[in-house]
This record gives structure tokens, sequence and C-alpha cells, in this order.
């Protein structure tokens, strides 16, 4: 069983050095759990529910590539910007907030520079969904 992430779930990228928090803006009428807003698989857009990892150590990301190559090879760690195409995957399969699958801990998100984000911490520790 999975736990239900809220507004301010601590999220990790494989590639970057800190860790961030979630923002939940609702689309609809607003669901919480344990407290804070619940969360649903389309909360990715980048810059808006998943915020900066400091700084990105991917060398797929073109900032960091450059930067790599002007220290000849040297890996130069440039600040995370994250391009967040696609939904968290896979989400909860029997639960719905509005439309959407709601958004469970073991779900993850895909960065277009190659890093895999991953919930740290959901937010809340009551509600569990599958």
């Amino acid at each position: 069983m999975g736990i239900q992430v809220v507004m301010g779930a601590t999220l990790q990228c494989s590639f970057g050095v800190a860790p961030s928090s979630l923002m939940v803006i609702p689309k609809g009428p607003p669901t919480m759990a344990g407290g804070p807003l619940a969360a649903s698989i389309m909360d990715f857009a980048p810059m808006v529910n998943i915020l900066p990892f400091g700084m990105c150590t991917s060398l797929a990301n073109p900032t960091v590539a450059a930067a790599t190559a002007a220290a000849l090879g040297v890996l130069t760690p440039m600040p995370c910007v994250p391009v967040t195409v696609a939904p968290w995957a896979p989400g909860s399969p029997t639960v719905l907030l509005g439309t959407f699958p709601a958004l469970n801990n073991s779900s993850k998100c895909m960065c277009a520079w190659a890093g895999v984000i991953s919930i740290l911490n959901p937010g809340q520790f009551t509600v569990q969904i599958p």
C-alpha cells in the first residue's frame, strides 16, 4: 500500500545535488490528505510543481556539458532547471483526484536531462492509497 503524496513532499533527482519540494496547485475543488493539499500525477510542471534540485550533474543537460567541456572534461555542475514533460508514473490505479490518478510515494517522474525524480518523503503518513 502506498502513501498519498501532498503539498510540501520532499523530492530528489538522481542528478540533483539537493532535495526539493513538491508544490500542489488545486485543479478544481481542493482535496486534502492528512492536512495539506493532495497531489495527482498531473502535478509535474517544472518550476511550478517541481522546483530545482540545487545543481545538476547530468551530462545530458547542455549547460553541464558545455561547462564540463570548458573545464577540459572535469565534471562541472550547473544550476538545475527541471525539464519534466510527462506526468508522474504510475500513480494510483483506483484513487482519482478529479479526473486524474492520485500521486503515491512510489511514483517517479522523468527529467529530459536523464534524471529520475523520486519521492523521499510524501509529506504525510496517515492516508494510504494503492
